[in-house]
């Protein structure tokens, strides 16, 4: 099988292509033929090895799958051979075969295809997690997303909407406002031509948002912070700027503000089960189309380099996908 490498912790140029033997499942495992391979930020860090867990090299980046089941190890009882599964890997997605845990797995609702399915776990599962477990989002509220062009920014404009909220789109150009609208968006800021504060504070009539959305960081977070309103909420995803921002903590005690972390990636580990009806809960959105992942390229394995850098330079609108034939 064929699998993208990374060898030695560096920039996406440095993954190879290498054609290597075939996975083999053991006790309690799948091997999953890979159809389609979400590509996220947080594969940028992994493979440059500044993310929480670093996988010792030789290695596939890649977290998130979607394909149909190859072989199942002994033990294995919920799934067979072909039936269509989507898994969260944390790295070795880049690949023409995968071995998952079977409690891992979550079976592909019929009518999804491969790449939605693929582009649906890591960027609206992080998002419900923070809007509904740890910002407890209610209805009629106003959610600010910082960043709302990328895969989360659009997904939370989504799912703050199917949450009811009034949501307020934030990013640096005119065409990535374009394409928060079109996802759902009430409003937009412009905030390479706006200064985000006192804009907020005008969209709002001076009472400020509810909850902040930040996968950015540096200089936005703390003007994000400055404009929430009584008991708002800033949700820390991730410094997507390289900069993770210090906040002066006399703002929460003002406004009885949180500031408030989101580690989905633990939140998979501590709670498997709520993490797994989360998981059916998306899928089934996705599938009757209240949510709907915007697919801004797909590449096919061999491109991985290509597409990591599209993400890391920040060109990306919503998801992009590796895909398998």
């Amino acid at each position: 099988m064929k699998a993208v490498l990374c060898k030695e912790y560096g920039p996406p140029e440095r993954l190879v292509v290498e054609e290597l033997p075939s996975l083999e499942a053991g006790p309690g495992q799948v091997v999953v033929s890979v159809r389609a391979c979400g590509v996220n930020f947080p594969d940028t860090l992994i493979i440059e090895g500044k993310y929480q867990f670093k996988p010792p090299p030789p290695f596939s980046p890649g977290g998130e799958i979607a394909g149909t089941v190859k072989a199942v190890g002994p033990g294995v009882t919920t799934v067979k051979p072909g039936d269509r599964v989507v898994a969260l890997t944390m790295f070795g997605g880049y690949a023409e075969e995968v071995v998952v845990g079977e409690a891992n797995l979550v079976p592909m609702p019929e009518g999804l295809d491969f790449v939605a399915a693929a582009s649906a776990l890591t960027a609206y599962g992080t998002t419900f997690y923070a809007l509904e477990e740890r910002a407890q989002l209610k209805a009629g509220e106003t959610l600010l997303v910082l960043g709302a062009a990328g895969g989360v920014g659009l997904a939370a404009i989504e799912l703050g909407k199917l949450l009811g909220a009034r949501v307020i789109a934030a990013a640096s150009t005119p065409d990535k406002l374009q394409a928060c609208r079109q996802q759902g968006a009430d409003l937009t800021i412009d905030y390479g031509r706006e200064e985000l504060k006192q804009r907020v504070k005008d969209l709002t009539n001076g009472i400020g948002v509810d909850v902040v959305y930040d996968p950015v960081g540096g200089a936005l977070s703390e003007a994000a912070l400055r404009a929430t309103a009584w008991n708002g909420r800033l949700l820390v995803i991730g410094f997507a700027s390289g900069e993770i921002p210090r906040l002066p903590l006399n703002l929460t005690l003002l406004k009885s503000a949180s500031i408030v972390g989101v580690f989905w990636g633990a939140f998979l580990m501590r709670e498997p089960e709520r993490a797994r009806a989360m998981h059916v809960q998306l899928l089934t959105w996705v599938r009757d189309g209240r949510l709907r992942p915007h697919i801004h390229a797909r590449y096919p394995l061999a491109e991985a380099a290509k597409a990591l850098r599209e993400v890391l330079e920040r060109r990306v609108q919503g998801k992009v996908a590796l895909t398998v034939e």
